[in-house]
């Protein structure tokens, strides 16, 4: 089976995680998709395939018979979509031989079209898969999900040696807690690749640090015509809280560039609530994006008096680079693999970060690879058939690579 094929069945299984439980996965639907892949996995010869009770997937390919003193590697995609837009009733089409113009999607008054997304040029003849648009499409991270699978399955049926080899797949990637519950041992690989980029042929092993804010803005409501001078209206301290902050938000900045950026706000007179996620390559910048929030909600209460502001941040994830560079074969090996197949080597930062950024830390060097996803996490998201099979292509140079 092709890895488009079994991308068309699980982009059909509702995985969204959700940012507002407290379980472990945040939805037992994801586990829908997880025993639909261990059923496969064993359908394949991955005997010791099984999904746990936190939802992840583990399964194993022992190495061949005199390969066993190679390094064992891993690969790894989450199963989840985004909880902020809807992946229920997802409905795939298949657009063959693209001609480079407008894909209209369905009939949601929505299109995709080469001004929105330059890229466009480069996949005309390519077969396209896309949403009606009213969900995701689930290329982020089903595309990797399915790629994996397909290349295990040829793994075993075309028996190509290899070494030990170790496959995961995690719940809930999509709210920052793919890697809370990961089993590093169990895993048992040296060193892995998370299968969860957008084009063919990226190459990511530097993602931001990560920070989540959450402020709180206690206003003073009166009667408006007996406000002067005593009304502490939250929802203006709230704006005037943003005008304070650099204009470095998603839309003004891109590669190394990090950003403040303003995900939700909601509130009254009364009582106001923001949430913010800080981003930044450079653990120095971050360490002064923090400090520049601090300083907002420091001047606003010395303003409005105190607590009006109440701050509160966490780490999400940091930068895996000073995790992988020690451990740059990974790097080159990818390229190397990436050239060999006439694919466009791209190393490039992450603007995001993935469980490998975590893995990276918990003692898996875990660099990231393209799926041949493009647009996620809306209505927009297309992959390639084409993509999808160079991709794999990918997994398969690697485990031959490290068989060497």
């Amino acid at each position: 089976m092709k890895a488009y094929e079994r991308f068309l069945n699980y982009v059909t299984v509702h995985t969204a995680s959700s940012d507002d439980s407290s379980t472990v996965p945040t939805t037992a639907r994801q586990f829908d998709l997880a025993k639909m892949l261990v059923s496969e996995l064993r359908e394949i010869g991955i005997t010791d395939a099984e999904v746990n009770d936190k939802c992840y997937v583990y399964g194993h390919i022992p190495a061949t018979p005199g390969y066993e003193d190679r390094p064992a590697i891993g690969f790894i995609a989450h199963m989840d979509t985004i909880p902020d837009f809807s992946g229920e009733n997802v409905k795939p089409r298949l657009i063959e031989n693209y001609d480079g113009g407008e894909i209209v999607l369905g009939t949601s008054g929505r299109s995709i079209t080469p001004e929105q997304f330059p890229h466009l040029n480069k996949l005309i003849g390519r077969t396209l898969i896309v949403t009606d648009g009213t969900t995701v499409l689930g290329g982020d991270d089903k595309a990797g999900v399915a790629e994996i699978m397909t290349a295990a399955e040829r793994i075993i049926a075309e028996n190509i040696p290899h070494g030990r080899l170790s496959i995961g797949f995690t719940p809930d990637e999509e709210v920052g807690s793919g890697a809370d519950n990961f089993d590093v041992e169990k895993f048992g690989a040296d060193f892995a690749y998370t299968v969860d980029g957008g084009c063919e042929g990226e190459i990511e092993y530097e993602n931001f640090n990560a920070y989540g804010a959450k402020v709180k803005i206690n206003g003073f409501n009166i009667h408006p015509g007996d406000a002067k001078n005593k009304m502490v209206n939250a929802l203006l301290v709230a704006m005037e809280l943003n005008a304070m902050l650099p204009d470095e938000t998603p839309a003004n900045t891109e590669g190394y560039e990090g950003f403040f950026h303003l995900c939700d706000m909601n509130g009254s007179v009364e009582h106001a609530e923001m949430t913010y996620i800080l981003r930044d390559h450079s653990e120095e910048i971050m360490t002064a994006r923090k400090a520049t929030l601090i300083h907002a909600a420091k001047v606003l209460n010395e303003k409005y008096g105190k607590d009006t502001v109440e701050l509160y941040m966490k780490e999400q994830y940091r930068n895996m680079t000073e995790k992988i560079k020690p451990c740059m074969h990974l790097i080159d090996n990818a390229i190397s693999v990436a050239e060999s197949l006439g694919i466009e080597a791209r190393v490039q930062p992450i603007r995001g970060g993935t469980d490998g950024a975590r893995l990276s830390f918990m003692g898996l060097p875990c660099p990231n690879l393209g799926t041949g996803d493009f647009a996620c996490h809306g209505p927009y998201e297309h992959v390639t058939v084409e993509g999808m099979d160079l991709c794999t292509e990918m997994i398969l140079g690697l485990v031959k690579k490290y068989a060497e």
